[in-house]
């Protein structure tokens, strides 16, 4: 403008004719912000705010960070859906009022929607034991039942064996080395549960005799296994399977063994010196059963003279041969 004196010259900016100034250089900054163009919750940048012929270079961000340059930004973002698996977890509903804000969303309770949590999971009740996790047979305890402590609980087997978030493994067979002795079958019907002291012994030689827990007591006589040799008693002191081993073999003359056959055989005939005398044979006829005082003296001048334990009496003509001499009778 022509001025008419000094100091009365106006200013004016060129990208706002309404910024002016009389008497000195106008503040034209053409901070385009300053119209507001990114909207609600928005923030607005303009980097060339002091050079008036820059346009559209500002930026807008959304509170989330989300960013448009010369526009406002697209801040719409469901929470909820944003991420997977959801914020809120299992077992909670997730809302998102208002998909412009951030950590806005609302966890609440399937089992109780009044229980509810903004920004975060929700605390709901929750016994993971509903859900059987454990194995058969295992008891499962969840000491803090709510959806904040996943995993804590225990399974635990019959015989106190446990496992933290996971079914014990706890088979086990009773059976081997088996307790029930000789003679008997032993069964554990639930090895899978881990069931002690469930194992039961039946007797071979009557399956109807049996016993939860420990050895059966059957019935068994040794000694109608004959073990003993010929000629040798048998004894059973204790006639059960519990007490294998025990009969007694007793020979004729007392020897006596236990649990196997006695070793008696016994020639009577030789002693020395004989218990016949001279003059006869002697014969023992059962050496091996140690039958004792039968043995036979016979007359060696006949034979079929003989005598049972002792010797015979044998006729014996001294005169003969004639011990005398010649011209003698």
């Amino acid at each position: 403008t022509k001025a008419t004196s000094l100091g009365d010259f106006t200013c004016t900016c060129m990208s706002d004719p309404s910024i002016s100034k009389v008497g000195g250089a106008a503040q034209c900054t053409g901070d385009e912000c300053e119209a507001k163009p990114c909207g609600d919750d928005q923030t607005c940048t303009d980097p060339t705010a002091m050079d008036a012929g820059k346009k559209n270079d500002f930026v807008c961000q959304c509170l989330s960070g989300k960013e448009a340059t010369g526009k406002p930004a697209d801040c719409n973002v469901d929470e909820c859906t944003a991420t997977t698996p959801s914020p809120c977890g299992d077992g909670q509903t997730c809302n998102d009022p208002d998909q412009l804000k951030t950590n806005d969303f609302e966890c609440a309770c399937e089992s109780d929607p009044t229980v509810k949590k903004v920004g975060k999971p929700a605390t709901c009740e929750k016994d993971e034991c509903s859900t059987s996790p454990c194995g058969k047979d295992q008891t499962c305890n969840d000491p803090v039942k709510t959806n904040l402590s996943i995993g804590d609980f225990t399974c635990e087997c019959g015989n106190g064996v446990k496992t933290t978030g996971a079914a014990a493994t706890c088979e086990v067979d009773e059976c081997g080395p088996s307790p029930c002795g000789k003679g008997q079958t032993c069964t554990d019907p639930d090895t899978a549960a881990n069931k002690l002291h469930d194992f039961e012994c039946t007797c071979d030689a009557d399956p109807s005799i049996k016993r939860v827990d420990g050895p059966a007591t059957c019935d068994k006589d040794e000694c109608t296994l004959v073990p003993c040799g010929k000629d040798q008693t048998c004894n059973d002191p204790v006639k059960t399977v519990g007490s294998i081993g025990d009969y007694v073999c007793e020979c004729a003359n007392g020897v006596k063994s236990t649990g196997t056959a006695a070793t008696c055989e016994n020639d009577e005939c030789s002693a020395s010196p004989s218990p016949c005398g001279t003059g006869q044979t002697c014969t023992d006829p059962d050496k091996a059963s140690n039958k004792l005082h039968d043995f036979v003296c016979a007359c060696n001048g006949d034979m079929s003279i003989t005598k049972v334990d002792g010797p015979a009496t044998c006729e014996k003509d001294e005169c003969v041969p004639n011990p005398c001499g010649m011209g003698q009778t």
